[in-house]
């Protein structure tokens, strides 16, 4: 430890999940002097996965995006993943307590009236040649209702864009990032990690130690201390103190303000003020076998839920048993646990029956947080961070630190590539001219 405490051009990155990985590792390829501390014994945050009985479980159902900002840094980085795509054809819809597949949905007259049909192939195609800066500062509502005629097409967008984004609250959600990420699923597709998301957290921590990046586990921040308007280091929970010339902080916003001494006097403040965060309840599980063969992708209609099993397209275990994620989006309203348990495994029961005798192992998470915040409406900054501008030497990067079109993971990657450009900036200028150099775009 004596080492670490010497360094004082060093930059500090707080928090061992995806932004702070990617931006540590940044960092460090670049040639500087980078620590990264995580207050828990394991990187990756929510982006890590458990092994149970071997089974390979994601925190929750996560899906690999392409074509987008995360991807490019991981490309960047000489990060190999493996996966594949889930099998579109083998979609399912759960509407009206019915399961009716997507193809069948376009193909048959049964649930679609012809011209309903028609509108369904119509928004897909629109939502395709869209341009997103046309929708600025539209709420997915409105977006919905100016896109549709229908009210049961309307509900069929609502749930693609819900699933797309992990968010349930269309009346506050803006839609341009949730339409740009429909644009790119629909272009570049989906993956499903062999390995799940631990095979990219151990492929990142690897290339920030080879780097010469260090590493510190298990020790908690007390505060982010500056004096005279820039930044000086961090204190640590054990009351010692590591000297830094910039500081990167990767956590919630109102971590980051209780974090960072007077937090309350800075931007932190409004940021933490704003901020919506998004939550799911979800039931995964590792099963011998699925009950019901072909069931394995399910986007609920008329209530907020996902099913997919991730073993059709990704290996998770070595024996063949599938390992699935059921999902319950909760919106802005509060949730019963015990109740969004029940539900859960209520429409197992309709999914997949025996499933419980088919149980290897099984954990419920009643409340993740997918994102600390997301755009929304009440949101008065659009392009937020990465400069804390009240503290010279002060950044921050998330997957809630997203800039117009970027969400999740891809927020995550452009603001931890924002933020570490900004520190080489700051290395290479005086701090006044630093603090006054414009942001390159990513």
């Amino acid at each position: 430890m004596n080492d670490v405490h010497a360094e004082k051009e060093r930059t500090i990155v707080i928090g061992g999940g995806l932004a702070g990985l990617l931006a540590a590792c940044k960092l460090a390829r670049a040639g500087g002097k980078v620590l990264l501390l995580e207050r828990s014994p394991q990187l990756g945050g929510r982006a890590r996965s458990i092994t149970k009985h071997g089974g390979r479980m994601n925190l929750g159902a996560h899906a690999y995006y392409l074509g987008g900002a995360f991807e490019q840094s991981l490309l960047e980085l000489g990060v190999q993943l493996q996966g594949a795509a889930p099998p579109s054809s083998q979609a399912q819809l759960l509407w009206g307590g019915k399961l009716v597949s997507l193809p069948r949905l376009v193909a048959s007259g049964t649930y679609l009236s012809l011209a309903e049909k028609a509108e369904l192939v119509r928004v897909m195609v629109y939502i395709a040649r869209l341009k997103p800066a046309s929708i600025e500062r539209m709420s997915l509502r409105e977006f919905a209702e100016r896109t549709t005629l229908h009210p049961s097409v309307r509900n069929v967008l609502y749930a693609l864009m819900r699933t797309a984004s992990y968010t349930l609250n269309p009346d506050g959600q803006l839609a341009r990032p949730v339409v740009s990420q429909l644009k790119r699923t629909f272009q570049s597709g989906i993956l499903y990690l062999h390995g799940g998301w631990q095979s990219i957290i151990d492929q990142l921590e690897r290339k920030f130690q080879e780097a010469g990046g260090q590493l510190l586990l298990g020790q908690s921040v007390k505060q982010v201390e500056h004096e005279g308007g820039r930044v000086t280091g961090v204190r640590m929970a054990d009351g010692s103190f590591l000297a830094a010339q910039a500081v990167i902080l990767t956590a919630s916003p109102a971590e980051n303000m209780r974090l960072v001494r007077d937090g309350s006097e800075s931007i932190l403040r409004r940021w933490k003020e704003q901020a919506l965060p998004s939550t799911v309840a979800s039931l995964d599980i590792t099963l011998r076998q699925l009950p019901v063969a072909g069931r394995n992708f399910v986007v609920g209609i008329d209530q907020p839920l996902f099913f997919t099993n991730n073993s059709t397209s990704a290996k998770l275990t070595e024996d063949g048993s599938q390992v699935i994620h059921l999902t319950k989006y909760h919106g802005i309203s509060e949730s019963d646990p015990k109740a969004d348990e029940q539900q859960l495994e209520s429409v197992m029961d309709f999914l997949h029956p025996g499933w419980r005798q088919q149980v290897v192992a099984k954990q419920y998470l009643p409340r993740i947080t997918v994102v600390h915040d997301y755009p929304h409406i009440g949101s008065a900054d659009s392009n937020r961070g990465p400069d804390v501008p009240e503290i010279m030497g002060l950044y921050a990067a998330g997957d809630w630190l997203g800039h117009e079109d970027e969400l999740l993971s891809d927020a995550a990657a452009a603001s931890a590539e924002r933020a570490a450009r900004r520190v080489l900036q700051f290395r290479e200028h005086s701090p006044h001219a630093a603090a006054d150099d414009k942001l390159v775009s990513v």
